[in-house]
C-alpha cells in the first residue's frame, strides 16, 4: 500500500517535488489548500505523513507553522531543503508582453517582486499556492495571466516558461520538515539533531542560562524563534532547533532543560541533513 502523503498546495508545487525527492513516486497525494488542512488529514488519518515548510533563507521563519505542530502535538521526524527556482509561465503562444496579471502564492510574490518593477502595469495577486495558477490558466485557457512556479507546474500543466529563476535572490532556499502523528523511532545513532519548545520565566538571565545548558552539553543551536503565548498575554515560547554528534549529550541536556524551563516538549529527533 502506498504512502499517503499531505502537502500544502497541488501538483506541481515545491510541497509535492520535496514529496516526490523524499518519497518517490510510489506515494499517494493528498492536496491540502492550506497548513491547516493538512494538519487535519494527519489528525483524521487520512494522510499517514506530511510535508510542511517552516522556514525561507530569504523570508525567513513561517511562524505560524510553528505553533501548528506544538499545538496538535505533531512529531518531526526528518527535514529536507529545497533550492527555490521561480519561473514565470504563461499559456502556451502568449509572450511576456501579454500579460498584465501575475499570481501566485504571497512568498513566491515577495521573493520576486524586484523583477517585476520593470513592468509596472502588472498586477501582482496572491494566491493560496504556485501551482494552483499554473493549473487554473491551463484549464480555463487564460490569456495575459501568468503564474510564478517550479519547472515542474509547467511540464505537469502544459504551459510556457517566459522568465527563469526570477527570484531576485538566487540562493534561495527552503527548509522542508516532515510531521506525523507518532513519533519514528531512528536508532540512536542516527539522531542528529532535535527541535524543542519551551518557556522561560521573567527573571533576569533565564533565557541565558538555559542556552548555556545547551552549549555545556554540547549542542550546536542553529535556530531560536519567539512566538507570543496566546493564553498568557506578554509571555513568549521559545522553539529551538540544535544539533549534536552524540545522543547521550542530547539526553543529558533534556533532563536538565526539564526541570529549567516551563512546558519544556521536544518536538520532534531526526537527522540533521546539513553537516
Amino acid at each position: 500500500m502506498s504512502l499517503k502523503i499531505a502537502i500544502q498546495g497541488i501538483k506541481g508545487s515545491n510541497h509535492h517535488q520535496v514529496a516526490k525527492d523524499c518519497f518517490g513516486d510510489d506515494i499517494e497525494l493528498v492536496e491540502c489548500l492550506s497548513f491547516d488542512a493538512l494538519v487535519d488529514k494527519l489528525l483524521s488519518k487520512e494522510a499517514d505523513q506530511g510535508v510542511m515548510a517552516i522556514e525561507n533563507s530569504i523570508a525567513g521563519s513561517i511562524i505560524p507553522n510553528y505553533a501548528l505542530v506544538n499545538h496538535n502535538d505533531l512529531h518531526i521526524i526528518g527535514e529536507y531543503y529545497l533550492n527555490i527556482h521561480h519561473n514565470l509561465m504563461v499559456l502556451k503562444g502568449q509572450k511576456i508582453e501579454d500579460i498584465t496579471e501575475v499570481s501566485s502564492h504571497p512568498m513566491a510574490l515577495l521573493q520576486c517582486k524586484e523583477y517585476f518593477r520593470q513592468y509596472p502595469h502588472v498586477r501582482l495577486v496572491e494566491d493560496v499556492d504556485t501551482a494552483e495558477t499554473a493549473k487554473r490558466i491551463q484549464e480555463l485557457k487564460l490569456k495575459h495571466v501568468a503564474a510564478i512556479a517550479p519547472n515542474v507546474a509547467a511540464e505537469l500543466y502544459g504551459l510556457d516558461i517566459v522568465a527563469n529563476d526570477i527570484q531576485t535572490i538566487k540562493n534561495n532556499a527552503t527548509r522542508f520538515i516532515i510531521v506525523k502523528t507518532k513519533n519514528n523511532v531512528l536508532p540512536e545513532a542516527e539522531i542528529t539533531k532535535a527541535s524543542l519548545r519551551f518557556i522561560t520565566d521573567h527573571k533576569r538571565g533565564s533565557l541565558a542560562a538555559v542556552l548555556n545548558v545547551m552549549s555545556d552539553c554540547r549542542l550546536n543551536l542553529t535556530k531560536i524563534q519567539s512566538l507570543p503565548v496566546i493564553e498568557t498575554p506578554w509571555k513568549y515560547a521559545f522553539f529551538v532547533d540544535v544539533t549534536f554528534t552524540e545522543y547521550k549529550d542530547f539526553v543529558k541536556a533534556k533532563s536538565l532543560l526539564d526541570i529549567m524551563a516551563e512546558d519544556f516538549k521536544v518536538l520532534g529527533e531526526y537527522k540533521n541533513v546539513r553537516q
